[in-house]
């Protein structure tokens, strides 16, 4: 596992589901679908997705 960090390269919005996908090896379409569902139906969730977007350091 690498180190959690907001990558440069392949960021879409702010790269928050790359850095989570990039650090546990899962697949960055399917970190991102389920970031959209949860989102959609849990509103708290895009809070969470904005506090990891100030929390996670970009990438050096």
């Amino acid at each position: 596992m690498s180190t959690l960090v907001r990558p440069r390269q392949g960021a879409v919005l702010a790269g928050v589901c790359a850095a989570i996908a990039n650090r546990f090896g899962w697949n960055v379409t399917l970190v991102r679908i389920l970031t959209v569902l949860a989102v959609i139906f849990a509103g708290l969730s895009l809070w969470i997705y904005l506090l990891l977007w100030l929390i996670i350091p970009k990438q050096a």
